[in-house]
């Protein structure tokens, strides 16, 4: 069998027979910019969050020194919350951005905009042009759009603690809310989509079972994960959802999800969660403190252990370091490459 970097991604997301693992790093809130990569091509963070050709140009530089099987665009989660009112702190070239000011102090004084007029704001235009370059120039390398979840762009634009606060006692104000930034997240999608991205990852770090607990998940995360997830299958590609933390509080959940592969912590042992739930496609989870602290030797033997526990898809279990080596990244990677046989 011989397939493409996509046709194997793509194929394993259809749940079709492949010859091995895909193994892929999906950009957002799994960036794997790292350091070593930057400093070797010139082509260097903040200056690549604004501008289109430096994006694709990074974004190649990554899937050519890690030896991850696509292009993971873009490089931090903030695009969606700076166009919906943030101050962002744009970080350096070993520190990622982050937001510095939310503009609203709970969800009622939320102001919604019209979202066409908010796909015209922001590094918007220059994420989705960063697709099209890559898609046009690599058409057999995935391109993977990152998208940051429903729950984790509304705590980003409402101060985060009155928002968690606000999803018990003010749920009218709490559903509008989730369900305008959702909206806006498929249009967002849809964007990339339009700009030749292959799949959707959507990563949603506060929507955890630690943080929200099973019925909040339930009521808040399933609901309106699966209405972006909805909003971007109707455009005929796949999506991927990575949920942080410790699964335990609401794994009976996770299938209700409407993704087509479920991504995990290092914390879930995804064989067990595979055995559970078999019609569930998993993709992870190497500990991203062993790809930044441990050495290539460890880092081959726990990918090994992860291709022969029949896990769909091998990637970091969360977002990388920008200090992780690159020869740690070369390890896992080309031990799935050579099915799981060491480094």
């Amino acid at each position: 069998m011989s397939l493409s970097p996509k046709e194997r991604l793509l194929d394993t997301l259809a749940k079709k027979k492949v010859d091995r693992p895909p193994v892929i790093c999906t950009g957002g809130m799994m960036n794997a910019a790292v350091v070593d990569v930057m400093t070797r091509t010139g082509h260097t963070l903040p200056e690549g969050h604004f501008r289109s050709n430096l994006m694709a140009e990074l974004a190649t530089d990554v899937n050519h020194d890690t030896g991850f099987e696509n292009f993971g665009i873009p490089f931090c989660m903030t695009v969606e919350a700076e166009v919906l009112g943030s101050e962002i702190d744009f970080g350096t070239l070993a520190c990622e951005p982050k937001i510095a000011r939310e503009p609203f102090a709970s969800n009622a004084q939320v102001q919604f905009r019209t979202i066409d007029r908010m796909l015209e704001s922001g590094r918007i235009r220059q994420v989705a042009e960063a697709a099209l370059l890559l898609s046009r120039s690599n058409p057999d390398v995935p391109v993977i759009g990152s998208i940051t979840g429903p729950v984790s762009t509304a705590a980003s634009i409402v101060d985060p603690m009155t928002f968690l606060k606000e999803l018990h006692k003010k749920r009218e104000d709490s559903h509008r809310v989730l369900d305008y930034v959702s909206e806006f997240l498929i249009s967002f999608a849809r964007l990339l989509v339009d700009g030749g991205a292959s799949a959707i990852c959507i990563g949603d770090p506060t929507a955890t079972g630690e943080i929200l607990g099973p019925r909040l998940f339930q009521e808040y995360a399933v609901t309106y994960l699966n209405k972006v997830i909805d909003g971007i299958h109707a455009t005929g590609v796949p999506v991927l959802v990575h949920i942080c933390g410790e699964m335990k509080a609401v794994k009976p959940s996770i299938p209700k999800l409407h993704s087509d592969a479920i991504s995990t912590d290092a914390f879930v042992n995804l064989k067990l969660l595979k055995e559970e739930y078999p019609q569930l496609t998993t993709m992870g989870n190497l500990s991203t403190f062993l790809l930044e602290l441990g050495d290539p030797d460890k880092v081959s033997r726990h990918t090994a252990g992860l291709v022969r526990d029949g896990i769909d898809i091998i990637s970091p279990a969360c977002g990388l370091s920008t200090a992780s080596a690159v020869g740690n990244i070369q390890a896992m990677t080309q031990t799935v490459k050579d099915g799981g046989r060491g480094w």
